[in-house]
């Protein structure tokens, strides 16, 4: 026998490493590589979603051997494992599109599978993009070991006409294009000089949000969210976090111990201060059901009557994530909200919300003061009416203050692709309210993002500001304009969006976060008596995620087994 001494029994990894009886599994890690000291030190899984598809993790294999190292150096085994990333940018406009949500479920499972099947004593995640981190932090809070999160970091901002650049600007320039406002040699030029390198896209779309979400929560380090993905500081974080990883296993801080209502409550704030994307409203409801917390829409909006809109950054304003870095990052955006913030809240690298706060260097030229801010209410809305009475969300912030109130007639649409169809036709007119229907969880399959017709709609001179969409499925974080999405009850589950028709009158208050048809009771309830439900046609995941994911108005979560139901045997 080995004169290793044995590792603590109380660490997980002793079941799979220690006594006589886990001699064969000794021999399966000894094939893999590991020596003695390997085997019997904490096992710390390494969850990369690393591939060569997407621009925010092609480079998380050399950001992993940083966290590896401080792993070794502070006497953990880093064991490295991979999972899928999406690039929903490449997935937009086409029928790839309804693997994206989906994915943010099979990635949950599977470092929740991985993790638990090789017992690890804890987990340095590292993620970017849209899906990932969300499915990453899912996960955490599912097995509630010691983990970190490292996220990857943004790209630097591009350059088109000596204006800043980023991947909203390609989407919108082809709608430019296709309108004749821009040649296809600019359009070349546009497409080349947007996103210059490696890291998630340079605005404040899904991927950065979530980036700021988890460093407000307290599960990745000071500064983590708006360090970029080639600055050599994310490598210093990635080996502190390493380190640091040892630390909380050693005193067995758990995500249960950061995942509170209270930094729910704070992360929404900072969330809306940037007014980050709309699919936070899917994955924060999500994340926080793993960790028995209750989040709901009624929070988003009860939070955002308190929380000032406090940095106009990309799609809808001037700045990327690289001015928010420079101006300070998260820390900044905190001193700003202290007065309402949940100062005692602890986080992954030993500090406080409040320490965080003492420690920031705030410049001002992006993040606005509190008492002058780029809005008074946060950046995000909820709407409320007979189209969607369990609710829809839209990016206030995005939005065209003429907007706000609109009032237009509906073009009705079954599907996106047939969106498209009528706007490279010129089928859409100024005081349109396009609806487009059944792309909802279960009814897309797979919620579809709708980056593609928002950009036609904002990068067209005729239509941008004059023209609202609402669908039952969601958009993009690069998303702006009058975009309301999360429609629900979706329509495939009978939702009153399934009802609307061509010519009726839609009225939208986002102020007052009403969103009407203005057609009575008494005729809705005639078109109701008159609907079917569509058939779904889908095979594979897309299958088992249609018969179980809820509305997004709970976030677009499966369904969980009843395990109350009974189970007979039954003989012939």
């Amino acid at each position: 026998m080995s004169e290793q001494q044995p590792k603590d029994a109380g660490l997980r990894s002793a079941e799979v490493t220690e006594g006589a009886d886990r001699a064969p599994h000794r021999s399966l890690f000894r094939a893999a590589g590991l020596e003695d000291d390997d085997i019997h030190k904490p096992l710390i899984g390494v969850a990369n979603s690393w591939n060569e598809i997407v621009p925010g993790h092609v480079h998380l294999d050399e950001l992993a051997e940083y966290v590896k190292e401080g792993i070794s150096e502070a006497g953990g085994t880093p064991l490295e494992f991979n999972t899928i990333a999406v690039d929903d940018g490449i997935a937009m406009g086409h029928d790839g599109m309804r693997s994206s949500l989906p994915s943010r479920e099979t990635i949950a499972d599977s470092v929740e599978l991985m993790t638990n099947a090789h017992r690890f004593d804890g987990i340095v995640a590292l993620a970017s993009c849209d899906k990932i981190v969300p499915g990453m932090l899912m996960a955490i809070a599912r097995l509630d070991i010691p983990a970190i999160v490292v996220t990857g970091g943004h790209m630097a901002a591009g350059e088109f006409d000596d204006e800043p650049a980023d991947l909203a600007s390609v989407f919108e320039g082809v709608s430019k294009y296709n309108e004749g406002e821009m040649t296809e040699d600019e359009l070349y030029a546009l497409e080349c000089n947007a996103c210059p390198g490696e890291g998630s896209c340079a605005g404040m779309f899904t991927a950065n949000t979530m980036a700021c979400v988890t460093e407000t929560l307290g599960l990745s380090w000071t500064g983590c969210a708006t360090v970029g993905a080639t600055d050599t500081r994310k490598r210093t974080i990635a080996k502190q976090s390493g380190q640091e990883i040892l630390r909380l296993v050693e005193e067995n801080i758990r995500p249960s111990d950061l995942l509170t209502r209270e930094s729910f409550e704070n992360a929404l704030m900072v969330d809306l201060a940037l007014g980050g994307s709309t699919n936070t409203m899917l994955h924060l409801p999500a994340i926080a059901q793993e960790a028995g917390v209750d989040v709901t829409l009624e929070d988003f909006d009860e939070v955002a009557d308190r929380t000032p809109h406090l940095a106009h950054m990309s799609p809808s304003g001037p700045w990327r994530m690289e001015h928010l870095r420079d101006d300070g990052g998260v820390p900044a955006v905190l001193t700003q909200l202290s007065e309402q913030l949940h100062l005692d809240r602890p986080t992954v690298d030993r500090k406080t919300i409040g320490d965080r706060i003492d420690e920031a260097e705030w410049g001002g030229a992006v993040v606005q003061p509190r008492d002058d801010p780029v809005h008074e209410d946060g950046g995000l809305a909820v709407l409320r009416g007979n189209i969607a009475p369990d609710g829809a969300v839209v990016k206030a912030a995005a939005m065209d203050d003429e907007m706000r109130q609109f009032e237009g007639h509906a073009r009705v649409f079954e599907s996106q692709e047939a969106t498209l169809e009528a706007l490279d036709g010129g089928e859409i007119d100024p005081g349109d309210v396009i609806v487009i229907r059944y792309e909802g969880p279960r009814g897309g399959p797979g919620m579809p993002e709708m980056l593609e017709p928002t950009s036609k709609v904002s990068g067209s001179p005729r239509l941008s500001g004059t023209v609202a969409l609402i669908t039952d499925g969601r958009f993009s974080g690069a998303t702006r304009g009058a975009a309301i999405g999360h429609a629900s009850p979706e329509a495939a589950a009978g939702g009153p969006i399934a009802l609307v028709e061509d010519g009726d009158t839609i009225e939208i208050d986002v102020d007052e976060g009403r969103l009407d048809l203005a057609v009575s009771d008494e005729e809705l309830r005639e078109r109701a008596d008159a609907w079917t439900p569509p058939t779904i046609e889908a095979t594979g995941v897309l299958e088992r995620y249609a018969a179980m994911a809820t509305s997004a108005s709970t976030g677009g979560i499966l369904e969980a087994p009843d395990r109350t139901a009974s189970t007979e045997i039954r003989f012939e």
